[in-house]
C-alpha cells in the first residue's frame, strides 16, 4: 500500500494511528465479551477503520456526523468515554438510550453524533436537514453521514443526495462499499463501475477512495471540508473497502471466497500504516507496545465501571413520560377582533403568524412557495418571508420529512406539507420509525408538524381521499390533531407548533372552502387533548371529529327531536376521554362516527375504552359508523354509498329506539 504523506504534520500521522489502533483494540475485546456472553451483539468493523477515523479527523467537533454500526472510530475518535459505550451496549443507564436502544443506534449532543436506524436510508435525508440549518444560520459547517453500498439501493438514498444537489447543502456522503450487504455481493446490489458514478447523475463531486488508506481517506476529507465550508455544495464518496466479518457475528463468512479474505487481509489498514510509520521513522515496536498497553488499560478500567453498574429496571411511569418530550401548554387567549373566514383562511393565518413569531421556522413542501401550494395556504408567504424559509421541494416525501427531523435536530423547527395526506406513505418510514421514537430511545425530540390534507366526499378517488389519521394515532410518540372548524384549526395549528413533538395535523379538503367561522384575528392558542361540546342532550352521546362533526350537525339539525350530547373530539392524541365518560354518565348510550373505514380506526379505541370504564352506565350497545372496508371510489354515487352519512342517521335512530 502507497502512503502519501503530503502536507500532514507528524502529530496528525501518529494520531491518526492511535485513533484507527483505539476501535481495533475495543473490538477484538468485544469479541471475547460477545463469546462470554457479556454482551448480545455485535457489528464488526475491523478493517474498515480507516475510514471512520480519516472522516471524524478531518471534521471540526461541532460538525455533526452520522454514522453506522460499523463506525466505533468516529465514536472514539470524538472521545466519548469509554464506559458510556460499553453501558450503552450492555443496555444500562449510563449509555445513551437508557437501555431501550442497542448498539450504535443512538445520537449525543454532546458530541455531534447522530446514529442510525435499522432502516438505514432515513439518516441521510436526516443530514440534509442539519446541513440546511446551518446554511440557514450562517454557520460554515459539513455535515458527514455514512451508509453503506446496500444502503444505496435505497430509495431514500436517491432522495437525500437529489435534495442536497438541488439545495446545495454542504453534506459529505460517505459510502463504505465494504463488498457484502449482509450476503449480498455488489455484483447483486447495482450495476454501475462505481457507485461513485452516481453522484454525475446528480449533478455533484463525486470521488473514489481507497478506504484502507488511512492518509488517502484524511486528506482528501479534510481538502474537501475546507472548501466546503466556504462554498457549500455535496459531495459523494465512495471508500472502497472490505467487510472482514460477518454482518454481525452470528452470520460468519462462508459466502466470502477464502482468496477475497486473504487479498484484503493483506490490505489491513492499521498493519500496513504501522510499517509505514516504522519506515518514516516515527514509530517504533517499543512505542506501540507502550500504546497498546495503554489502551488496554482504558478498555479494562472502563469496562469494570460498565460491569458494575446496576441493571436497568423497569418504572412504567419513567418509560412512558420519555416517549414525548414535556410541553408545558402556554395558554394565549384571542383578542376581540374577529374576522369571518374560511376553515383554509384559518390554516393558512395561524400558519403565518407562527412564522412571525418564529424566525427559525421553516416550511417546505411541494409547489409551495411562489404557487402557494395547491390550496393556496401558503400564498404570498415567499413575499413576506423569503425563499429560505418557504421552501419548494423535489417529490420526495419520505427525504423531507427526514430533512425536518434533521432541522429539528439543528434547533430548528419544522412544518411539512403534505400535498395531499394519501401521500405520506411515501414518507411513512421516517415518520413512524425517526420522528416518533427518537425522544424514547435517545432523548432527541422532533420539533416537526406534518399538514395533512385529506378526506373525502370531494370526488377525487382512491388516491387523494384518504383520511388515515389511523395509521398514526396508534403509534408513540406522535400527536394527532383534526380540527373540524375554522377557530379550532387555527388555535391547535399554533399550540402544533409550539410542541416541540411531532404532530400530525389532519385539515379536511371539503371543509376547506365551506365552513365558514368568526375568527379571532390575532395569534392565539387552544390546548391539545380538549374536546368541545357543540350540543348538549340526555338521550345520546355523539363523538366525532373532521367533516363527520358536520355530518353530525345536519342530522341533528333535521331531527330537532333528538336530544344529544356531540362532541368533538378535535385532537386525537391525546385524546379527551374525560369529556367521553362525563357524557356516558349523563346519556347511557354511544355512537362513534368517523370517516374512514370501520376496522382500526379511532372509534374502535373509544368504544373499547368506554366498555373497559364506564359499561355499567351504557344503556345500550355503543355503535360504531364509518365507512365501508373498501378503498375510496371517484364517481360521485360510488362514494356516497362508501360514505357513512345514511348509515349514521339509522345507526342512531337504532340505538335511540333500543
Amino acid at each position: 500500500m502507497e502512503y502519501q504523506r503530503k502536507d500532514i504534520d507528524n502529530t496528525t500521522l501518529l494520531d491518526l494511528y492511535q485513533r484507527m489502533l483505539k476501535p481495533r483494540m475495543i473490538e477484538e475485546k468485544m469479541l471475547i465479551l460477545l463469546r462470554q456472553g457479556k454482551i448480545s451483539k455485535w457489528f464488526s468493523g475491523i478493517g474498515q477503520e480507516a475510514i471512520s477515523v480519516g472522516v471524524a479527523s478531518a471534521l471540526k467537533a461541532e460538525e455533526y456526523i452520522l454514522p453506522m454500526h460499523r463506525n466505533l472510530g468516529v465514536f472514539t475518535t470524538r472521545d466519548i468515554p469509554l464506559h458510556r459505550l460499553f453501558s450503552q451496549w450492555q443496555g444500562k443507564a449510563g449509555g445513551f438510550t437508557k437501555g431501550r436502544d442497542r448498539s450504535f443506534h443512538f445520537g449525543t449532543q454532546g458530541f455531534k453524533i447522530v446514529g442510525m436506524i435499522s432502516h438505514l436510508g432515513p439518516q441521510l435525508g436526516v443530514a440534509d436537514g442539519i446541513a440546511l440549518a446551518d446554511m440557514l444560520q450562517n454557520r460554515p459547517h459539513v455535515t458527514a453521514v455514512f451508509t453503506g453500498e446496500g444502503g444505496t439501493s435505497e430509495g431514500d438514498f436517491h432522495e437525500a443526495l437529489n435534495i442536497a444537489s438541488v439545495w446545495q447543502l454542504p453534506v459529505l456522503f460517505c459510502i463504505e462499499n465494504n463488498g457484502y450487504g449482509l450476503s449480498t455481493p455488489t455484483s447483486e446490489q447495482y450495476r454501475c463501475k462505481n457507485l461513485a458514478d452516481k453522484g454525475v447523475g446528480y449533478g455533484m463531486e463525486s470521488y473514489t477512495i481507497d478506504g484502507n488508506n488511512i492518509l488517502d481517506v484524511y486528506s482528501k476529507v479534510n481538502e474537501l471540508c475546507q472548501r466546503m465550508r466556504k462554498k457549500p455544495g455535496p459531495v459523494l464518496l465512495e471508500f472502497q473497502t472490505f467487510r472482514m466479518r460477518g454482518h454481525e457475528e452470528a452470520s460468519g463468512t462462508k459466502y466470502v471466497p477464502d482468496a477475497l479474505m486473504e487479498e484484503w487481509g493483506a490490505k489491513d489498514p492499521i498493519t500496513n500504516y504501522e510499517s509505514f510509520l516504522k519506515e518514516e521513522g516515527l514509530w517504533d515496536q517499543i512505542k506501540i507496545d507502550l500504546l497498546k498497553a495503554k489502551i488496554e488499560s482504558e478498555i479494562n478500567e472502563h469496562l469494570q465501571l460498565a460491569f458494575g453498574e446496576p441493571q436497568i429496571d423497569f418504572i412504567e411511569s419513567v418509560e412512558l413520560k420519555d416517549v414525548y418530550k414535556d410541553f408545558v401548554y402556554t395558554e394565549v387567549r384571542p383578542n376581540s377582533a374577529v374576522e369571518n373566514i374560511r376553515l383554509v383562511d384559518a390554516v393558512s393565518q395561524g400558519l403565518r403568524q407562527s412564522m412571525e413569531k418564529y424566525d427559525d421556522l421553516v416550511i417546505m413542501g411541494q409547489d409551495i412557495a411562489d404557487y402557494g401550494g395547491v390550496f393556496k395556504v401558503t400564498e404570498g408567504f415567499v413575499d413576506a418571508f423569503g425563499k429560505a424559509r418557504v421552501r419548494n421541494t423535489p417529490i420526495c416525501e419520505s427525504g423531507i420529512v427526514a430533512a425536518a427531523m434533521g432541522l429539528s435536530i439543528n434547533g430548528m423547527k419544522a412544518v411539512v406539507e403534505m400535498q395531499f395526506a394519501d401521500f405520506a406513505s411515501s414518507g411513512f418510514n421516517p415518520i413512524v420509525n425517526y420522528l416518533a421514537k427518537s425522544h424514547y430511545r435517545w432523548g432527541e425530540n422532533a420539533d416537526v408538524v406534518i399538514r395533512m390534507p385529506c378526506g373525502g366526499d370531494v370526488g377525487a378517488g382512491p388516491f387523494h381521499s384518504q383520511t388515515n389519521e389511523a395509521w398514526f394515532t396508534k403509534t408513540p410518540g406522535l400527536k394527532v390533531a383534526y380540527p373540524a372548524f375554522p377557530y379550532d384549526a387555527k388555535g391547535l395549528l399554533a399550540t402544533a407548533i409550539n410542541d416541540p413533538n411531532p404532530v400530525l395535523f389532519f385539515e379536511h379538503k371539503g371543509l376547506y372552502r365551506s365552513i365558514y367561522q368568526d375568527v379571532p384575528t390575532d395569534y392565539y392558542t387552544l390546548p391539545f387533548g380538549k374536546a368541545a361540546l357543540l350540543q348538549e342532550g340526555d338521550q345520546i352521546t355523539i363523538v366525532s371529529f373532521g367533516a363527520g362533526i358536520h355530518w353530525a350537525l345536519e342530522t341533528l339539525e333535521n331531527h330537532p327531536e333528538i336530544e344529544a350530547d356531540l362532541i368533538d373530539l378535535r385532537t386525537l392524541m391525546p385524546l379527551d376521554v374525560a369529556s367521553i365518560y362525563t357524557s356516558i354518565e349523563k346519556t347511557g348510550k354511544l355512537v362513534i362516527l368517523q370517516e374512514d373505514s370501520l376496522f382500526g380506526g379511532i372509534s374502535s379505541d373509544i368504544s373499547a375504552l368506554v366498555m373497559e370504564n364506564r359499561f355499567e352506565y351504557l344503556d345500550g350497545p355503543i355503535k360504531r359508523v364509518a365507512s365501508l372496508e373498501m378503498p375510496i371510489p371517484f364517481s360521485k354515487k360510488l362514494e356516497n354509498g362508501y360514505l357513512p352519512k345514511k348509515r349514521f342517521v339509522i345507526a342512531l335512530k337504532e340505538l335511540l329506539a333500543y
